[in-house]
């Protein structure tokens, strides 16, 4: 079903985060003026801001905060896994770990679609259980490590297109502990995007030289030396990787990922490329760790997910006008959903401004990715668990394992 109104020569613009704040703006002037399911609340506003503050006052009292990217999930319970790894790389040069760096962090970042209530990883040097976006990063962080997804013998600590294309749902599934008492939703939509990926990287050597992941680092470096903005990563992802996802809505023969025909916006297209921005703030610290320049952070998007949505209906910013949906589970290619993520990019951007002017900061000092990691998505968290014991998500999505 497609009814968007856009050519190849639209695709610039709709993969960059022009599209999608251009779609979330016309969703939050159409909640403003009751088209929706959403009413919008302005005098929750500061209240919302202000919690957000506490909690980055609380995480980061010194305020120096890192992006938030999948880097934080390899460093939970207090250990810090990413110095094992570059342990494991001392020796080699800059843009090599680089590679290596963003083969982990890629099929990280694509194993992390939400895990479900009742899966959790127990992690067996440290005898800790974790669940949820940290358990799966945990989980995959050893799936890289033990050579699991390397064809080349001589280097387990890689990714190729080999390993990935023959990973095998008996290995995903042991290194992810899963069972019919620890079951992870989704688990076939995972491999898939490994295969994919695998597939992928193969189809397109001048994205990925190498025939690995990582190869995406000599690519950027080539195009365009060693200064990038947020907006080149995000657009270096979005053309390598955009033919892993599930056909949805393409134009021509580009598969658009995660934009959806909603038909209130312009053009008939809701754009959010959630775990594209995340994969593109998590490539940022590896790029800059290799010595490269990173500018234009700030033009890059809040993610359009459960933890900085939830925040917004948890603390009343916006509340449902039939609250009966909050029994049922929708599917991300809903309009209930659609507006969900439209109002949490939009709302997420008036957040931050507001964060910034309370703590005396600029855009490019204190960009989303920032904002998020600080504040937002821990302040969302924080929220579920204060209303719900398993700090789930207020409205129940139906995953495939490929959006959230």
């Amino acid at each position: 079903m497609s009814n968007h109104t856009y050519t190849e020569k639209d695709l610039d613009f709709l993969l960059s985060p022009l599209a999608i704040r251009q779609s979330a703006e016309k969703i939050f002037e159409l909640t403003e003026k009751g088209q929706t399911h959403f009413t919008y609340h302005p005098d929750k506003f500061n209240h919302v801001v202000d919690y957000v503050v506490d909690v980055i006052r609380d995480n980061y009292p010194s305020l120096e905060i890192p992006f938030h990217s999948r880097w934080g999930h390899f460093r939970v319970g207090g250990i810090d896994r990413v110095k094992t790894l570059e342990a494991k790389l001392q020796g080699q040069d800059p843009l090599e770990i680089a590679r290596t760096k963003f083969d982990l962090v890629i099929t990280s970042v694509l194993l992390d679609a939400g895990a479900g209530n009742s899966w959790s990883f127990q992690e067996a040097s440290s005898g800790k259980s974790f669940n949820r976006s940290e358990g799966l990063g945990v989980a995959s962080f050893y799936l890289f490590i033990d050579g699991s997804l390397s064809s080349d013998k001589s280097n387990p600590f890689k990714a190729t297109a080999e390993g990935l294309k023959n990973l095998s749902q008996n290995t995903l599934e042991a290194a992810f502990q899963v069972s019919d008492k620890n079951p992870l939703v989704g688990v076939q939509g995972r491999l898939s995007l490994l295969k994919n990926l695998g597939q992928t990287i193969q189809a397109k050597p001048e994205l990925f030289p190498g025939g690995r992941p990582g190869g995406l680092v000599d690519y950027l470096h080539k195009r365009y030396g060693k200064s990038l903005t947020g907006p080149q990563v995000l657009r270096a992802v979005l053309d390598g990787l955009g033919d892993i996802w599930p056909g949805r809505v393409k134009v021509g023969s580009i598969n658009l990922g995660d934009i959806w025909n909603y038909s209130k916006v312009p053009g008939g297209l809701a754009a959010f490329h959630k775990l594209s921005q995340w994969m593109s703030y998590s490539l940022m610290e590896p790029l800059m760790d290799a010595g490269f320049q990173l500018t234009g952070v700030e033009k890059l998007t809040g993610l359009a997910e459960y933890r900085n949505g939830g925040l917004l209906l948890d603390l009343g910013l916006i509340t449902l006008k039939d609250q009966q949906l909050l029994e049922q589970a929708h599917r991300p290619d809903s309009e209930l959903i659609i507006e969900w993520r439209g109002l949490t990019v939009s709302l997420l951007d008036r957040i931050g401004d507001k964060v910034r002017n309370k703590l005396n900061k600029t855009d490019a000092e204190f960009p989303l990715a920032k904002v998020l990691e600080g504040g937002t998505w821990w302040a969302g968290r924080k929220a579920a668990k204060a209303l719900r014991a398993d700090s789930s998500p207020p409205l129940k999505i139906e995953s495939d394992g490929t959006v959230f």
